[in-house]
């Protein structure tokens, strides 16, 4: 999975996210950032993150500056590991969507992620529970792609 980071004019510090689709029979709807699955052509993760983006969102690999990777992150409906890692690109990049499984890409800023944190109180397959959320614009990202976020959080400390 590709953490795609970039600066905007006026300096701050934004996140590039998918929106799955909401007519898609697994994750409809869902915020995460692009990735996917290793395939054996694969080198290593890395190269399947940037494969990944690239069929995703249509950011080529050589315009990604590797930052460096996040923890892994579990899942805990499906049990699998997210190996995350941090790329910088530029700003105002032409989207190319995988419209099969894309609905759109978001660019949120850092600081209003910090900002919609919040544990509220879900429901999920009939079941309560409280978990972190980051709200922005009527966007919420919750599950494994918050705990991504929130590692890359603390490890940035404020974006400004």
């Amino acid at each position: 999975m590709l953490v795609p980071l970039f600066r905007d004019a006026g300096g701050a510090l934004h996140a590039v996210f998918t929106e799955r689709r909401a007519d898609l029979r697994r994750h409809a709807g869902e915020i995460s950032f692009p990735g996917g699955g290793r395939e054996p052509q694969d080198a290593d993760l890395l190269a399947t993150a940037l494969r990944e983006t690239h069929e995703e969102i249509g950011l080529p690999p050589e315009r990604v500056e590797l930052l460096g990777a996040l923890q892994p992150t579990p899942t805990f409906v499906t049990d699998y590991a997210i190996y995350p890692f941090v790329g910088l690109i530029e700003p105002g990049f032409a989207w190319v969507l995988a419209e099969a499984e894309v609905g759109q890409v978001l660019e949120l800023p850092l600081a209003r992620l910090r900002a919609g944190h919040g544990r509220p109180r879900l429901i999920r397959r009939g079941l309560p529970f409280r978990t972190d959320v980051y709200d922005v614009d009527g966007h919420r990202v919750w599950g494994a792609t918050a705990r991504i976020v929130a590692d890359l959080l603390d490890r940035i400390g404020d974006p400004g």
